[in-house]
């Protein structure tokens, strides 16, 4: 028994997190390293969750962090967030592509409408929403690969554009009124 509380003790004390690891689709998350019950020590993967950590310093409203949670429910039944790939196995006259589920289709046309309402996929906030909220790019990653006029997008530039985006997002979902105030 003292034993087993000494290994717990030891585990706790070496908890936390380790480092980041890149992910397939761009992703990343962090390596948490924390004791399990027994005292053992356990290191473990956790995605790191953009939209929840604004949430949580405050940079987003909970309206915001809602909007965004649902467009990306939307962008995931959509199925806008898999890669489409040949078929290994091509079956004589299949060139038409498969049928979408009337969900699916439901889901595309309120992605179209969110990003209409965003100023469409070439507006900054648009584009800013597809990769971070809809594909689940980080900030920076968004940032990097994004440019207007042959320039980056600088990493907190990027954030107001997101914070933005998110809304207009939350008055296009009708969580908060356009003239409704963000901040209380």
């Amino acid at each position: 028994m003292a034993e087993r509380k000494k290994r717990k003790a030891t585990a706790n004390r070496q908890s936390g997190r380790v480092g980041v690891v890149n992910l397939p689709g761009g992703r990343k998350a962090e390596i948490i390293r924390e004791g399990d019950p027994n005292g053992r020590l356990v290191a473990h993967p956790r995605t790191i969750d953009t939209l929840g950590r604004m949430r949580k310093a405050g940079t987003i409203t909970p309206p915001m962090y809602d909007a965004a949670r649902d467009f990306q429910a939307q962008f995931t039944i959509a199925a806008l967030d898999s890669m489409a790939t040949m078929s290994l196995v091509r079956v004589s006259g299949g060139s038409r592509r498969a049928d979408f589920t009337d969900r699916q289709v439901a889901a595309r046309e309120n992605v179209h409408r969110a990003m209409e309402a965003l100023g469409g996929i070439n507006s900054p906030a648009g584009s800013c929403v597809w990769h971070v909220v809809g594909l689940e790019y980080s900030i920076s990653q968004w940032a990097m690969r994004q440019g207007w006029g042959g320039r980056l997008v600088r990493r907190e530039s990027a954030r107001g554009i997101l914070i933005a985006g998110l809304g207009i997002l939350s008055a296009h979902h009708g969580y908060q009124q356009p003239h409704q105030k963000l901040w209380s």
